[in-house]
């Protein structure tokens, strides 16, 4: 999942940016309401992480902004603002979620699990397909109930699949959940991941449509 982290303070915003990539998200992180909604519009998000106190513009008007342009994104509010009045307001607004200053990143980490669930197609952190099991919370793979090791980017890969089976997932949409703004892709980033899977895969788990992408078959 791609997330967009709205936060001005830039040591939380570094250390939340730096757990989340240990937890295999692609987060763009940045501290003001305005380039926020340059990043929606661009539709380069799959949820958003927002900070109400920002610099310029209320954490509110961004949230009402964002609706606004598409209303099914998820936003999960990460403030200071603790009142009952701040937390009703932001969920009048549309916010799914509502996490107040200080936290745990455990707890943060479950709530994103909770929307990514909604996105996705799996319905817990638990994804079967076939003899292969992908646990989305300790990043195991396990092939016929025997474990085996993956590399950070291949488990992404992997996810992506699993959690669209019968979808067909073009190149670039596999580099977009894998790398953030700035970092530079590797023309065949994606096939080599996808031949470094396959070694460790069931022969023909993962397809390729030629010309179109990758995909996993449910059946």
């Amino acid at each position: 999942m791609r997330l967009l982290l709205v936060e001005d303070d830039l040591q939380l915003g570094e250390a939340i940016h730096k757990a989340l990539q240990v937890k295999g998200f692609v987060t763009v992180h940045v501290s003001a309401g305005k380039p926020a909604l340059l990043v929606v519009e661009a539709k380069d998000c799959d949820a958003v992480i927002l900070d109400l106190g920002l610099p310029d513009m209320d954490g509110m008007d961004v949230l009402r902004s964002i609706k606004d342009i598409n209303s099914d994104l998820p936003v999960l509010i990460l403030t200071a603002r603790s009142s009952t009045d701040d937390k009703v307001s932001g969920l009048d607004l549309g916010a799914d979620d509502y996490l107040t200053k200080p936290f745990e990143m455990s707890e943060l980490f479950a709530r994103l699990r909770v929307i990514e669930r909604r996105l996705g197609t799996s319905s817990s952190a638990l994804i079967n397909i076939k003899s292969v099991s992908l646990n989305t919370t300790n990043f195991s793979l396990h092939i016929d109930d025997e474990p085996v090791d993956l590399a950070r980017k291949e488990f992404m890969v992997l996810k992506a699949l699993m959690e669209n089976g019968d979808r067909i997932l073009s190149r670039e949409q596999l580099e977009s959940k894998l790398y953030e703004w700035g970092e530079e892709v590797q023309s065949n980033a994606v096939e080599v991941h996808i031949h470094h899977l396959r070694k460790k895969l069931p022969e023909q788990f993962i397809k390729t449509i030629r010309g179109v992408g990758y995909s996993v078959r449910k059946a």
